[in-house]
């Protein structure tokens, strides 16, 4: 029972309030708690078609208690005991001060808190059988007559500054009003509440009944209410904030986040960001959020001289990152939320941002398990691309030829992991692709084709990025021109006798005069186990005939005598670009 939540609590303040009860003989047997509105409402109406004296009033925190009384002291410890042994309120309700109780909810309209006692409804000193007995079933008693708009009115004008306020987010929650939260009630306020009742079904007044009010921030806090949102005091990253601890709990500690995975069936993790820096630090940070898997590529991105917003997004995730830097020190949260759930994610991301607190204190550098990996950066994985393959730029102004493999089925295709490119052709029965980059590219070297062939057995070089970008810089492999055609005499195709791996497909393939004579193509699937030292290369005149396809003429040379393995080297790794592509 949610009750049980705040027993332990409540008992507390009973027992240090014990002396103070020997001076009040007019009590509360409080029954039950509950933690929205909504709930301790229908709970309230629920006790009220069985036992009389029913009422429900708010505690203070977000929290809604439903008490039996007021009685005297003798009698309501009476109420308690028979109560208890018939089974009819809860075991652990227990004899509360009125002064614990705050606004009444329930019965609608009414204010009983300053009333004297009333009379108990058991019989004074009647002996008490603890037998257990069957509780008898719930019936909903209907609700009672709602306030006129006068009525409604006069209890508006009870309400404090706070709570007023707290209507206008409400109503700006349900979308219903865009005004500033002042707790005024203006005509944008009245019209919002008008808007909100008609969505509801109710008399349009554009003045909200007490019952109406309970229902509209009933229906702005239980959309929280099961993800245990409670305050959570960070003291290492010196930051306070409210979690929803029902979804993520606390995992480890990588500078410079806290992390917090998910614990339950909801795939959320929170990031608290705490270390030192300037605003270098803070663009860097930027910088770096960007490259982690946890934060997808679209979404809007607002970066200040002293903050960040970083919003990403895809089909099964939302994660929104919020920084700013104060004196030195950087602080801020990520929360990585299932996409498809936005009443509650930007409910949350509020309750996140209003709560957050800077504690004394930042994470020291040292923090965590220092585990290093190319892939990971303080602990979480780099975004990657779901295959690299190689390419090689034709002309200046970055125009890449490479396999169609490369590009085939990606929703993004970039060039050296952060220029974006677009397909402006795609030869299918090749297996090449032109690509286009969205940006300027300056190019060290670009290809200059091979007049003719290279003689048969002589040396070839070929420049790919061998390991799809894990070492940083394309690699040069040497082998032989095995022959001019296919192993099916395709005129198209050369066979290279070379060591090649998938991340080597279209890179340039050269002759010992640094000409461009093929591109390297993925290896075939024959059916047939190949030797490990053969490789195809689609040969330069297919190429050209490509490229004049897209509108390119092709850059020649003559390249039958051969160059300085260096300048070789030099001119082919220059030319060599790593394409990615991306889910």
């Amino acid at each position: 029972m949610l009750f049980k939540k705040l027993g332990l609590v409540w008992a507390l303040i009973v027992w240090t309030t014990g002396a103070a009860w020997a001076q009040d003989d007019t009590v509360w047997i409080q029954i039950e708690a509950q933690p929205n509105l909504n709930d301790a409402t229908a709970r309230a109406r629920a006790f009220a078609a069985d036992l009389p004296d029913v009422n429900g009033f708010s505690l203070g925190g977000g929290w809604y208690g439903i008490a039996l009384g007021p009685y005297e002291r003798t009698d309501a410890e009476q109420v308690l005991r028979v109560y208890r042994a018939e089974g009819v309120i809860p075991r652990d309700a227990y004899i509360a001060l009125g002064s614990s109780f705050r606004q009444q909810f329930w019965p609608v309209g009414a204010n009983v808190l300053d009333r004297g006692a009333v009379s108990a409804p058991v019989t004074p000193n009647a002996p008490v059988v603890e037998t257990p007995t069957e509780v008898a079933p719930v019936v909903e008693a209907p609700a009672p007559a709602d306030e006129t708009p006068a009525q409604a009115q006069r209890s508006e004008r009870l309400l404090s500054r706070a709570e007023r306020e707290a209507l206008q987010v409400a109503l700006n929650w349900a979308g219903t009003y865009t005004g500033a939260i002042d707790g005024a009630f203006g005509r944008g306020t009245r019209n919002a509440m008008a808007a909100w009742q008609e969505r509801k079904g109710f008399d349009v007044t554009g003045i909200l009944t007490t019952a109406q009010r309970a229902a509209l921030i009933g229906d702005y806090n239980s959309i929280l209410d099961d993800l245990g949102v409670q305050v959570v005091r960070d003291e290492r990253a010196g930051i306070e904030i409210k979690l929803p601890t029902d979804v993520v709990s606390f995992a480890t500690y990588e500078y410079p986040f806290a992390q917090y995975d998910a614990s339950g069936d909801i795939t959320a993790k929170v990031l608290l960001i705490s270390q030192k820096g300037d605003q270098s630090t803070l663009f860097g940070l930027y910088d770096i959020m960007q490259t982690l898997d946890i934060v997808p590529l679209d979404g809007p991105r607002e970066r200040k001289n002293t903050s960040f917003v970083l919003v990403g997004q895809d089909t099964t995730r939302i994660s929104e990152t919020r920084v700013a830097l104060e004196d030195g020190v950087i602080k801020g949260f990520t929360l990585i939320w299932p996409a498809g759930d936005e009443d509650r994610r930007t409910r949350l991301i509020d309750e996140m941002e209003q709560s957050f607190v800077r504690l004394a204190g930042v994470l020291p550098a040292d923090a965590g398990s220092q585990d290093q990996a190319i892939d990971l950066v303080s602990g979480l994985e780099v975004r990657k691309p779901r295959l690299s393959r190689s390419g090689f730029f034709v002309d200046r102004r970055g125009t890449v030829l490479t396999t169609a493999e490369a590009v085939e089925g990606c929703t993004r295709v970039t060039l050296d992991a952060d220029t974006e490119a677009e397909v402006s052709l795609f030869d299918a029965a090749r297996g090449v692709a032109v690509l286009t980059p969205n940006g300027p590219l300056a190019p060290l070297s670009v290809a200059t084709f091979a007049d003719s062939d290279p003689r048969l057995n002589s040396e070839v070089a070929m420049s790919g990025y061998s390991y799809e970008g894990v070492l940083g810089a394309p690699s040069i492999t040497f082998g032989t021109l095995g022959d001019v055609r296919g192993l099916n005499g395709e005129q198209e195709l050369s066979r290279l006798a070379m060591t090649t791996l998938p991340g080597d497909a279209g890179g340039p393939v050269l002759d010992s005069g640094g000409g461009v004579f093929g591109m390297l193509l993925p290896a075939p699937d024959t059916g047939r186990a190949l030797p490990d030292d053969v490789a195809f290369a689609l040969d330069s005149a297919a190429l050209q005939d490509v490229l004049a396809q897209a509108g390119m003429a092709a850059a020649s040379t003559d390249s039958t005598a051969p160059i300085d393995p260096l300048d070789l080297a030099q001119a082919a790794t220059g030319m060599t670009v790593l394409v990615g592509c991306w889910d």
